[in-house]
């Protein structure tokens, strides 16, 4: 029976919006999410992450729920809005409040906490006041939160997480317009990720240049897909190799490699804004660690100049720019999400990652899939999750047996949640949430994976 190193990070992981609620309480400022979610359509039947879970309220009670998981890390994001109610300005202490004491009651079980700083829910007047991530100064104003997050929080968190999937803040906030802002456009994405990326190193910097002496790690998580051939051809896979480098390579190989991938700058031209040398400098190195959040797979083909209408903008960049056909092979299972679960693909995107990035630590941040779950006499029939996990699990085995530094896996997610543009249709939890009475119900996949984490064995 294979095993997982002993100091492998077991975890499971939430974001802001998703589970706390409280949208208006104790000083709270509104995020472009609060904004983004009362426009009729945007989001399944109209619903929203008010009351979400209920975690404000509740988070001593769901903290016991990790600990009976036994869990050792737990990844959360802290609202900006919540410490800083317009994004920069004066401090609301309460928010502060809040997440010290999340912070203490996670120590006190045990857990280890990692805590991400920006989780999509941007502070609404720096949308309307500054263009949000459009606008220069969210550079300089993501590294003030930043800092304030450090000073409160660094003396006992010490793993920080940046920025969470910043190719999603890009194309579905700034191109597609399906998540908030809500905004289309075919160039809007690339100056976003831009400031994105600068962002990130000039808030890494103030970690290491002022609280080093926390002893504590940060860096950016990244999601990405992995995408195989079609078919053996040249055609195809250069086209797998590009839609890769358009997805993850975007805000990776600046961090890694100094500056964006050749691929891109030679397709986009003067839509892809360009870091000078100074901040190629800055950006470079500034993570301690590659995280991953992975979900599925994807056939990818070159385009040869046959329009597909449902493939204008492509899951991995705009598909214009890209010139490869996106599609899944009919034999594939897939989640509620229409997400193919192919574990393989994990694998291979380890290996790739690990290729191209000199092989660093990767922390998988995030992992997981949704299912229509029916709670019967207290419990979920789940074994197609827990069939997922235990399959993805084995695939991470596999790449670690193989030379990849894995260091740690959070499964996404602990609980159900509003699971944004779906709100409360896509469960992706290992505990059920009842959202009209906020009870929380056991599912079987919690125990199982508590089991898993325990014996550090996918084999359970």
């Amino acid at each position: 029976m294979n095993t997982f190193p002993d100091d492998f990070i077991w975890g499971t992981a939430t974001s802001s919006y998703q589970i706390e609620g409280g949208h208006d309480k104790d000083g709270k400022g509104p995020s472009i999410w609060d904004a983004f979610c009362t426009i009729p359509g945007k989001i399944y039947k109209g619903e929203t992450g008010n009351v979400a879970c209920d975690h404000y309220h509740r988070f001593r009670e769901d903290i016991q729920l990790m600990k009976q998981m036994g869990v050792k890390a737990y990844r959360f994001s802290i609202s900006w809005a919540r410490i800083l109610p317009t994004g920069k300005g004066q401090v609301n202490e309460s928010g502060i409040q809040f997440y010290s004491d999340v912070i203490d009651e996670l120590l006190k079980a045990d857990i280890e906490p990692w805590i991400t700083l920006y989780h999509w829910d941007l502070p609404l007047a720096l949308q309307l006041e500054d263009d949000g991530w459009l606008g220069k100064p969210i550079i300089d104003y993501f590294a003030a939160y930043a800092k304030i997050c450090f000073e409160r929080f660094g003396d006992r968190c010490k793993n920080w997480i940046t920025l969470n999937e910043s190719w999603v803040v890009a194309i579905l906030g700034y191109g597609q317009g399906v998540f908030a802002p809500g905004r289309v456009s075919n160039s809007e994405p690339y100056l976003a990720a831009h400031h994105l990326i600068l962002a990130h190193a000039k808030a890494v910097h103030e970690y290491k240049n002022n609280f080093s002496h926390h002893g504590g790690q940060i860096g950016m998580t990244n999601n990405c897909d992995w995408r195989e051939p079609l078919t053996d051809s040249e055609d195809d896979k250069a086209a797998a190799e590009r839609a890769l480098q358009f997805f993850v390579s975007w805000f990776a190989d600046p961090i890694y490699k100094g500056d964006y991938p050749e691929v891109m700058k030679e397709r986009l031209g003067e839509r892809l804004p360009r870091f000078s040398k100074e901040e190629k400098v800055m950006i470079k190195g500034t993570s301690d660690f590659f995280g991953l959040n992975h979900y599925t797979t994807m056939l990818a083909a070159e385009n040869h100049g046959i329009a597909k209408e449902q493939n204008v903008y492509g899951n991995g960049g705009i598909s214009e720019d890209q010139n490869v056909d996106l599609s899944l092979d009919p034999s594939w299972k897939t989640t509620l999400m229409n997400w193919a679960v192919v574990p393989w693909g994990c694998t291979k995107l380890l290996h790739w990652i690990a290729s191209r990035y000199d092989n660093p630590d990767i922390i998988i941040t995030e992992n997981g899939c949704a299912y229509p779950d029916e709670l019967t006499n207290g419990q979920v029939n789940d074994r197609e999750r827990l069939t997922f996990y235990k399959t993805y699990l084995q695939a991470c085995q596999k790449a670690i047996d193989e030379g990849v530094k894995l260091k740690g896996y959070f499964a996404w997610s602990f609980m159900d949640n509003f699971e944004w543009a779906s709100g409360y249709e896509k469960r992706f939890g290992l505990h059920y949430v009842d959202f009209e009475t906020l009870k929380r119900t056991p599912k079987s996949s919690a125990k199982w994976f508590a089991k898993a984490i325990r014996s550090s064995s996918a084999d359970v």
